[in-house]
């Protein structure tokens, strides 16, 4: 498996710097055997691990990682635990009716109480806070598609803990001109997403699992049982876990290279604001949000009174380059995007930037999978909205792996009928073209602004 050129490895997010002295588990340098081989650890990695040795306290259970734990998306996203779905509502709709996506929407509502769960049960230092989610709209059509969406959830019966806010409720609460309607969930969670996946490493530890860092996967070999070749070792198991998602077409034996498209997102973080600059701006209850758009920017606030934010644009690579972290222009769109909401913080710093990639796939639906029988399960399509989704993707594949049946492993995203991408050019090509076609939707909706 493939990473990036760099050793740095606390560069890749703000998450990841700010966490402190980090001990990586040692390399794998030797030939050993498992019960189960988990390569990824991140989110979907690490709860697996720890769920299936849970369930079966005897079985030896082998994780490893390229880089360190959480160096991949679960490091570096936002830390939005959310019940959105795959992109949309509507787009899960149109794909596989309104049953499936009450389906959907039930289970991410049981991902995020998990996550909130597992938090307390553990004690996980993870500054997680429950405190609800926004979608603004700044602009009429935005306005428009955000009503159409919220009456889908009531028709399908699952708008339970949404409310509708008008431009009086928000401006009473946000000091900015610029919402003209918002829907605000309560059962939404934010947790600091690098301090969380060490958590995770932390519980795997204690219950025996054996986890190998800087020890990528350069070959899988298929027989009766599966070898997993390191640079300096190797796993022979019975079992084996794909929990790379945005890196999973990069890994050699395996045939996943039109299971999903890495595509790239960019953050900012400010640095923190004095007493006076909250107040300036409301935000009282400190809630995250994101707006209506098609490429759409998330807010929210740390523990440290900072404010970090991303989206508004996207990137993809072509074939299996991963050199697509850093992106001066989706920086700089962050930055004024933030000052035009909030005049009030012009001279605000941004203290750090980064970027990373999530797994996309062709109809815009998380996918949990075999290869090969049941010996092989990959996971891949969170659509950047995967922290609550892969710690509960995580207990649903651990009961696979054990040939359990349970309402988790009877969701329908289990060996679903997917569309494949098409070859390197034309899957680099659309996501390109769709990019573009959906910033100049967002700039005719957004050019009275």
């Amino acid at each position: 498996m493939r990473i990036d050129k760099q050793s740095s490895f606390e560069d890749k997010s703000f998450w990841l710097r700010s966490y402190g002295q980090y001990l990586a588990n040692p390399v794998l340098s030797a030939n050993i055997k498992a019960d189960v081989c988990i390569i990824g650890g991140g989110f979907t990695g690490l709860s697996t691990a720890y769920e299936f040795k849970k369930i079966n306290p005897n079985a030896t259970v082998v994780v490893i990682e390229a880089a360190v734990i959480g160096y991949g998306a679960s490091g570096r996203n936002g830390g939005f635990s959310m019940k959105l779905f795959g992109l949309e509502p509507e787009v899960t709709v149109t794909r596989w009716g309104k049953q499936k996506t009450i389906e959907a929407h039930q289970y991410m509502t049981k991902a995020v109480a998990h996550v909130q769960q597992l938090v307390a049960e553990h004690d996980f230092d993870s500054d997680y806070n429950h405190t609800g989610m926004l979608r603004v709209a700044y602009s009429d059509r935005q306005r428009k598609r955000l009503d159409n969406s919220y009456e889908l959830f009531q028709k399908l019966g699952i708008a339970s803990d949404m409310s509708w806010l008008d431009k009086e409720s928000l401006a009473a609460e946000f000091k900015t001109d610029k919402f003209l309607s918002a829907t605000y969930e309560t059962e939404t969670g934010l947790l600091n997403p690098a301090k969380q996946v060490r958590e995770l490493k932390r519980i795997c530890l204690e219950l025996g699992v054996q986890l190998y860092e800087r020890t990528p996967a350069i070959d899988i070999q298929q027989s009766r049982t599966i070898k997993v070749i390191t640079p300096k070792g190797s796993i022979t198991s019975d079992k084996l876990v794909i929990a790379t998602n945005g890196y999973s077409h990069t890994l050699s034996g395996l045939n996943l290279k039109r299971q999903q498209l890495p595509v790239w997102t960019y953050q900012i973080i400010t640095e923190p604001l004095s007493n006076e600059q909250w107040q300036s701006i409301g935000w009282q209850k400190r809630q995250a949000f994101e707006d209506n758009r098609h490429l759409v920017h998330y807010f929210r606030p740390t523990v440290e009174g900072r404010i970090a934010m991303g989206g508004g644009s996207i990137d993809v690579s072509y074939g299996d380059n991963m050199d697509k972290d850093s992106n001066a222009k989706a920086w700089q769109h962050c930055e004024d995007h933030l000052k035009w909401l909030y005049p009030q913080l012009q001279n605000l710093k941004i203290a750090y930037r980064w970027g990373g990639p999530t797994s996309v796939n062709l109809d815009m639906t998380p996918e949990i999978g075999y290869l090969n029988s049941n010996k092989i399960i990959y996971s891949c399509g969170c659509i950047g909205h995967g922290v609550s989704l892969t710690h509960l993707n995580g207990k649903l594949i651990a009961q696979l792996l054990s040939d359990q049946s349970s309402d988790l492993t009877d969701f329908w995203i289990v060996n679903r009928k997917a569309i494949r991408l098409p070859g390197d050019i034309i899957s680099w090509c659309s996501a390109k073209v769709l990019s573009q076609g959906l910033s100049l939707a967002d700039k005719f909706d957004e050019r009275h602004l």
